[in-house]
């Protein structure tokens, strides 16, 4: 098998699974009863969020856990809407979000918000004159993504961070960071970013995990309720296992985070070179380091080159496994916002998918990519 859709999940990597034993086997105390193990249970909690709140250079207290990226994004786009609705009723986001940003937006739009879509040039990237343009006296959230998840388009974060605030310091500026956790460097208060979201199943922690940094005194409603649980902001016994799971993730990332990235630009680069030089073949997006290093977007002109029949044909004929657009969105088929941002010719836009790759792959497999599609194309564009 070569594993070519890190970008919809990850293997959970051998130390993360290890710590889930531990934590639900040994140490296995609910970590608000007022017992040693619950103070066993509690103490991977206060780890995890220490490893992670080193790493954002922020503090510990700012960092509440989640299940992941769509109940991050969520509570991220709901919560701080209704947090400040007295203040404004305007939200600005992009086009490309994913479904878990878009979707709580379009709901708040039905429920009497008004919504501005940021569009994108032909590489995905928004235009920072027309985010300026867009910020008005009753704008009280924009939501960007800093790496879109189909083709791997860099959002200039820092710049649009400096013009919200500059516009008006109270906007609260939320970035889904879920593809960009683990990638590469990111100190949320250097960026002016007031919430940021994070899922674990990407970056070799377990599904079921994930976190929200919220800047201290950034107010936010939360969205479930209960026993108080994660100081308030998000009731429910905290899912100890994956948590401690998610800190192990988050330190194996970061730890090689420079080798892992200069593996990931070489075996983008090679692919790239690789499938552009079959006819019909086009890369989307940057083709260089102005792009993440991890996702590569392939569209491939022809009669029988749907995506689903390019995807089943590398699964069956060859072992790779890919993706067509977004793994959230699989299960319903839809024309993919990203790809008609970008002017993509409708022709293309049902003949793309992504390869998407993590440290463990290596160049043999990218070469074994490159040679399948050599072979399969010039089959399928008859």
């Amino acid at each position: 098998m070569i594993y070519f859709d890190n970008s919809a999940t990850t293997r959970c990597s051998d130390e993360a699974l290890n710590i889930m034993k531990e934590a639900l086997q040994e140490n296995f105390g609910n970590p608000s009863s007022l017992h040693n193990m619950g103070f066993r249970g509690k103490e991977y909690l206060k780890n995890t969020r220490e490893i992670i709140s080193g790493i954002l250079k922020c503090q510990p207290k700012e960092i509440y856990f989640t299940s992941g990226g769509t109940e991050g994004n969520n509570l991220a786009i709901r919560g701080s809407a209704m947090a400040k609705k007295r203040l404004g009723n305007h939200i600005i986001t992009t086009k490309i979000e994913h479904a878990s940003v878009l979707n709580p937006v379009k709901a708040l739009e039905k429920e009497g918000f008004d919504v501005t879509y940021l569009g994108t040039d032909e590489y995905g990237v928004i235009d920072l004159d027309e985010l300026k343009n867009a910020i008005r006296p009753d704008t009280i959230l924009v939501s960007i993504m800093m790496v879109n998840n189909e083709i791997g388009a860099l959002q200039p974060i820092k710049e649009a961070g400096e013009i919200i605030k500059k516009a008006n310091p109270e906007i609260i500026f939320h970035v889904d960071a879920i593809q960009a956790f683990g990638k590469m460097t990111i100190i949320p208060k250097k960026l002016n970013l007031d919430i940021l979201t994070v899922s674990g199943h990407k970056i070799h922690g377990p599904k079921g995990s994930g976190f929200i940094y919220i800047k201290d005194k950034v107010r936010v409603v939360p969205m479930i309720l209960g026993g108080g649980h994660e100081n308030g902001m998000r009731s429910g016994t905290e899912n100890v296992p994956a948590i401690a799971a998610l800190g192990i993730a988050a330190k194996e990332a970061y730890d090689n985070l420079e080798a892992n990235r200069a593996h990931l630009y070489e075996m983008r680069a090679r692919l790239i070179e690789g499938v552009t030089s079959i006819e019909g073949v086009t890369v989307n997006g940057h083709h260089d380091e102005n792009s993440a290093p991890q996702i590569v977007s392939v569209s491939i002109k022809g009669n029988r080159t749907r995506a689903q029949v390019i995807l089943n044909a590398l699964q069956d004929n060859y072992g790779i496994y890919v993706s067509a657009g977004s793994a959230c969105s699989s299960n319903k088929p839809a024309i993919s916002e990203t790809l008609k941002s970008i002017g993509l010719e409708k022709d293309l836009l049902e003949r793309t998918i992504r390869f998407s790759f993590c440290p463990e792959n290596t160049m043999e497999e990218i070469e074994t990519a490159i040679g399948a599609l050599k072979e399969l194309v010039p089959m399928m564009v008859l």
